[in-house]
């Protein structure tokens, strides 16, 4: 077996990857069924219980303001069999230098502990922030790897980028 961790955890998952992501522009999402195309994986979208505004302006307030807060925002769904999948690739925007609020939520209701997590953000510049440091955090018992980030004007054609980030991953089918 291989010494890379990445490689080694796809291959004892033998397809057993699943990518979850949030998504409110849409570029998120552009990228998370970039990600499948390449991998094949299952996909789950994180779909807030009360939407957010549509309004950018209004969304950077409330963004702001669930941070201040340490909000939770419910999920309207739960993935199916968490415990089958080995490989979670997370994705989300953002926000105000973090992962959105609701990006907690879904750590706090699911236990990742001896998963691979391979985050991957987009934004209009901020990078991955500090979000891959606190996702190693909040799932201490988890192989996280190296993030992925893609800013908002490359993420409608991602393929190449998500292509060289598996490959270095040690991903890539």
């Amino acid at each position: 077996m291989s010494s890379n961790p990445a490689l080694a955890a796809e291959s004892e998952a033998s397809g057993k990857a699943l990518i979850v992501y949030f998504s409110w522009s849409g570029n998120t999402e552009k990228v998370a069924f970039g990600i499948q195309a390449q991998t094949g994986a299952d996909i789950f979208e994180i779909v807030p219980q009360e939407a957010y505004t549509e309004d950018y302006d209004s969304l950077l307030g409330i963004a702001q303001e669930e941070q201040k807060n340490d909000a939770r925002p419910a999920i309207s769904d739960t993935v199916e069999n968490m415990e089958g999948y080995d490989l979670i690739y997370v994705g989300y925007p953002n926000w105000w230098g973090d992962m959105p609020m609701i990006l907690y939520s879904f750590f706090d209701e699911y236990d990742l502990s001896g998963k691979t997590i391979a985050p991957f953000c987009t934004s209009g510049g901020s990078g991955l922030s500090d979000t891959v440091r606190t996702i190693k955090t909040l799932e201490p018992d988890a192989l996280v790897l190296d993030g992925l980030h893609i800013g908002s004007s490359e993420a409608a054609d991602p393929e190449s980028a998500v292509k060289e980030w598996l490959d270095n991953l040690g991903l890539a089918e």
